[in-house]
């Protein structure tokens, strides 16, 4: 394949995982490491790398058109966001602690049931009035936005934080310990754990993600890990699909966000389970 082809290629596959990861709310990097390592061979510290522009390329385009439509809970997602950090420095020290093969195991299975609980809530509609969450009505954590599929505006309110916290925790050590996007536990831990509503959810999990790989590209950068002729392409192919992905979003349902989150979840497992066992 010439370097041309090889741009093109992965330009046109990188808009669709822009648009993908935009509406999920996990970054383009579940469908780039794999496409990179399986389709052209590229080391998978590299594809890493790549990942980790491919989510702040999602974040930079879909965030910012979410922040603007008010569909982000920009104070939830910040506060969530230290345990996430936290939870990446700790995962950083088991790193060598623990084998990957069984991280990847358990990380699909913990998938595989997020999708099982995410699918039974597939019609789940009523937003909370109400909260007893110290939590949550300490820091204000409830939010409002507006719902361009019905035209209608929702106030909601956030609960279980601590349930919420503790799961972003774990999302930011898997992170670490795989160099994946914790997208795939930190939109259940607010679609189902807190009852925020699940397009906010995404939206507030893109904000995240683009905060989180910030924090960790220059690590990449500094050990040679992000090849610009990998990372350009894919930085640039993800931003123009994120920013499609965002017009979307607005457009679709709760419900038929959640099926396409469900799906993408069970793809992600079956690569991670597939990982763990071949290992």
């Amino acid at each position: 394949m010439t370097l041309l082809a090889f741009v093109l290629s992965l330009g046109v596959i990188s808009i669709a995982a822009g648009v993908l990861g935009s509406l999920v709310g996990l970054g383009g990097g579940v469908i780039i490491v794999p496409v990179l390592v399986r389709f052209y061979g590229v080391d998978i510290r590299l594809a890493i790398g790549a990942s980790i522009v491919s989510v702040i390329a999602t974040s930079s385009g879909a965030a910012a058109a979410y922040v603007r439509d008010e569909m982000t809970n920009l104070r939830a997602g910040m506060f969530l966001e230290i345990a996430t950090t936290l939870g990446a420095v700790s995962g950083a020290y088991f790193t060598t602690l623990l084998p990957t093969r069984f991280l990847y195991v358990l990380f699909g299975v913990v998938l595989a049931y997020s999708a099982l609980a995410t699918y039974r809530h597939r019609h789940a509609t009523t937003l909370l009035s109400v909260s007893q969450d110290r939590l949550a009505n300490y820091f204000k954590l409830h939010g409002h936005y507006h719902d361009e599929a019905d035209g209608r505006d929702y106030d909601y309110k956030v609960q279980r934080t601590g349930v919420g916290l503790a799961m972003m925790y774990v999302a930011g050590m898997v992170s670490a310990l795989l160099g994946i996007g914790s997208g795939a536990l930190k939109v259940p831990a607010m679609d189902l754990a807190m009852r925020m509503p699940m397009k906010v959810s995404t939206a507030t999990s893109n904000f995240m993600i683009g905060v989180t790989a910030a924090a960790s590209a220059g690590i990449y950068f500094e050990r040679g890990q992000i090849n610009p002729v990998i990372a350009a392409p894919v930085a640039i192919g993800v931003l123009l699909g994120s920013m499609f992905g965002a017009r979307y979003l607005g457009r679709a349902t709760n419900r038929s966000v959640r099926l396409l989150f469900v799906i993408v979840l069970i793809v992600v497992a079956a690569e991670m389970l597939q990982r763990g066992v071949a290992g």
